[in-house]
């Protein structure tokens, strides 16, 4: 009986050291973690060139065929050829070169490549390639990051509502539901990450452009306090409100990205301001138990039954519920009665042609255009942003001339000071709200409510804001939860956002991009190896 039982105890564990010495598989791809990835190069189940195979097997299976998601503007022709050198730097040393060593990352076509052209998505800057790397692009590769494609995005980052592009037939779809909007203007991003096309994201929020995206992917979506990361090398909108972030499944993630790309740079005088406000690692804040003892206000002005869908808005309240049984003390409700009268007042005045034409200008003799000007005349640009180009084309006054500069200056300001009396009135950590009010919409569809409520706080105060997924309405729809702060407190934010989504787990991934089945090796891996 002893030597059946040791025989036994035997088989089993030979049964799990087999099982755990089985090479990585597409099926293991699916909603995959930095973590996970890399614990599996270093137990040699995974190699950096296999895993751009991998993905680069989704995107060419579900990307232009398949549900058609319509993510990617271009595939790096350098990825595996990347990939490569890392694996042979750790066989070598038997070390990662950073934190994001042969991990493949999703990265927003207006982010400056120097290897590859950075459209901004327009058809005028198709073969426009930079002479250097974005200050963010730059941190991520020196990390060990691999870019494994260019995504698509919403042209000149004009919209929050959808993401559409001259350099791409059509939309970018919702693999939720293909029928739907990704939101903008980092859509292709976030569509391409819900999708397993690469492990995490960059996208760039001017005001609404990360969080939209997350919430209407079930992803989660960092729009960091203004200053805490440069802008340099993006193509940008509104310098006043622009700012890039992570777009990822997981709040880990997005904190390893975070880790990477904050700082200070020469190149953009705002992150002067983070000095002194950056921790040694975000990571440390991970606390699954981060919500116990923790003050969240409801800001229930974003969220009402006249101004909600009732799901959306049963899904919040079933969140604040959620929040509550992990601990939290949850103050219902946070109100600044001057919001609105606030948000009406501003003066509309454009940025984009000063802060374009400056980008250009940084682009070289060999950019394709020196001015807005120029691709007005190109003609090579979406038909849906025509207006947005010629209204600011022709504001030929610096943005800081005009009559209501200073006005709107004023308003942020006092938007800033209520806020911050509000929150400290209350003693809240966070303020809470629904990132949309409504799920997403058809495609097209551009008179039904869109119900963001990105705008409203974050992009006009720069204080960080972020979306993490709260749930499913209707059929498989995602929704967002939105967690507002205080200027640089990204770690309440990461330590509250984290111990949520660990208590709830609401995000699982789309039914269209399913795993795909393990094949046979293809001429495009032979050719790598």
């Amino acid at each position: 009986m002893i030597k059946r039982l040791l025989s036994l105890f035997c088989l089993f564990v030979f049964a799990g050291l087999v099982a755990n010495s089985q090479p990585f598989k597409p099926t293991h791809l699916r909603e995959t973690t930095v973590s996970s990835l890399h614990d599996a190069m270093r137990s040699g189940k995974l190699t950096a060139v296999q895993l751009v195979h991998l993905y680069l097997d989704r995107i060419e299976a579900y990307d232009k065929q398949g549900p058609y998601l319509n993510a990617i503007i271009l595939v790096n022709p350098k990825a595996l050829t990347e990939a490569a050198r890392l694996d042979s730097i750790y066989k070598a040393t038997g070390k990662f070169v950073g934190p994001l060593h042969g991990i493949p990352v999703i990265v927003k076509d207006n982010y400056d490549t120097y290897d590859m052209p950075t459209t901004n998505g327009t058809l005028a800057m198709k073969n426009s390639i930079p002479p250097d790397d974005a200050y963010v692009v730059r941190k991520i590769r020196e990390a060990g990051a691999i870019i494994i494609a260019k995504s698509n995005l919403a042209e000149f980052a004009t919209s929050g509502q959808v993401s559409v592009s001259s350099i791409l037939p059509g939309y970018s779809r919702n693999p939720y539901d293909t029928k739907r909007t990704t939101a903008g203007s980092s859509g292709g991003t976030a569509a391409a990450v819900a999708a397993d096309f690469g492990t995490i994201g960059l996208g760039t929020d001017t005001g609404s452009s990360i969080r939209g995206p997350s919430s209407h992917q079930s992803l989660v979506g960092f729009r960091p306090t203004l200053g805490l990361v440069s802008r340099d090398g993006i193509a940008p909108l509104a310098l006043t409100n622009d700012t890039g972030g992570p777009i990822c499944r997981t709040v880990e993630d997005a904190a390893r990205v975070l880790d990477v790309i904050a700082g200070y740079d020469k190149a953009d005088t705002v992150t002067r301001r983070n000095a002194g406000k950056i921790p040694a690692s975000y990571l440390a804040f991970l606390d699954k138990n981060g919500l116990k003892g923790a003050r969240i206000g409801v800001f229930r002005q974003l969220c009402t039954p006249k101004n909600s869908d009732p799901q959306v808005y049963a899904l919040f309240n079933k969140a604040l519920d959620e929040l509550r049984a992990a601990g939290a003390i949850v103050i219902d409700s946070v109100r600044v009665p001057e919001l609105d009268t606030i948000n009406k007042s501003f003066d509309t005045i454009p940025q984009l042609r000063r802060d374009f034409n400056l980008y250009l200008a940084n682009l070289g003799p060999k950019a394709p255009h020196k001015s807005l000007t120029s691709i007005i005349k190109s003609r090579q640009f979406h038909p849906s942003i025509e207006k947005t180009l010629l209204d600011s084309d022709a504001d030929t006054l610096a943005p800081e001339a005009h009559k209501g500069w200073g006005k709107n200056m004023a308003l942020r300001e006092r938007l800033r000071q209520l806020l911050l009396r509000a929150m400290d009135s209350t003693g809240v950590d966070v303020l809470v709200y629904p990132s949309f009010s409504y799920p997403p919409r058809l495609i097209g569809d551009l008179n039904t409510p869109s119900g963001t409520n990105n705008n409203a706080l974050s992009p006009p105060t720069g204080f960080p804001a972020f979306s993490v997924p709260m749930g499913f309405t209707y059929d498989n729809l995602p929704a967002g939860l939105q967690f507002f702060g205080r200027p640089f407190s990204e770690p309440t934010l990461i330590k509250l956002c984290y111990a949520y989504e660990q208590a709830t787990h609401h995000r699982r991934p789309p039914e269209s991009t399913p795993p795909l089945p393990r094949k046979k090796k293809n001429k495009r891996e032979i050719a790598s190896r």
